[in-house]
């Protein structure tokens, strides 16, 4: 098992421990992986030190999304790794994930607290410096650059503010490279959050290796 690049408090959801809160977060896209089968790709970052994965495929079904959290869970412990999942609150516990993660039209995370309890851990995606989150143990704040599918990038300058102003730390998303990296942790960020950065990788842990060796 290898140690998390991780930072905060640790925490548990159920029974388990689990590591802290990471420094670097692969956020799934089964459309960004050119064909291939999702959870090698994923398994690739994972065998090169990712410390933590977000399952985000709004288009499955709960079976299906279940099926595929199952698989990610397996991954993810194999290495120590930890696994949040988007919005579904209930595949989250079903596979004993170590958190969830809420946007913009999710349940409110005081929602979900008194589902996963004091110690599990939750991520609220946040677009604008200052935005509350109450319940939550970190933010994801962006999209920091542009991307294919996202315009109106926010810069480095909001996410400096969006970081100062935050009482929980705050992750950089939305076209971070391993070249932007020194740029976010600049601005404060605690730690970013990628999709194709790792996933359209043509060597998705050489991706992943370059992201850490860059957040130190």
């Amino acid at each position: 098992m290898q140690a998390c690049r991780c930072m905060g408090r640790r925490s548990t959801i159920g029974s388990r421990a689990v590591s802290p809160i990471p420094r670097l977060v692969l956020v799934t896209d089964r459309a960004g992986v050119g064909g291939r089968d999702l959870v090698t790709v994923v398994e690739s970052a994972l065998e090169a030190g990712l410390p933590a994965v977000q399952l985000r495929e709004k288009d499955l079904g709960g079976r299906a999304l279940l099926a595929l959290a199952e698989r990610l869970r397996a991954a993810t412990a194999r290495r120590g790794a930890l696994l949040f999942v988007n919005d579904r609150v209930d595949v989250a516990l079903a596979v004993g994930a170590d958190g969830v993660h809420l946007g913009a039209g999710s349940m409110p995370a005081s929602a979900a607290r008194r589902l996963v309890g004091a110690a599990g851990l939750i991520g609220v995606s946040t677009h604008a410096p200052g935005e509350a989150a109450p319940d939550a143990d970190f933010l994801f704040f962006g999209p920091v650059w542009e991307t294919p599918s996202k315009r109106g990038a926010q810069g480095p300058g909001r996410l400096a503010e969006a970081a100062r102003t935050a009482a929980v730390p705050v992750l950089a998303i939305g076209g971070v490279t391993a070249d932007r990296v020194p740029a976010a942790r600049t601005a404060g960020a605690a730690g970013v959050a990628v999709i194709r950065a790792i996933l359209a990788a043509p060597d998705p842990g050489a991706a992943t290796r370059a992201i850490l060796a860059a957040l130190g």
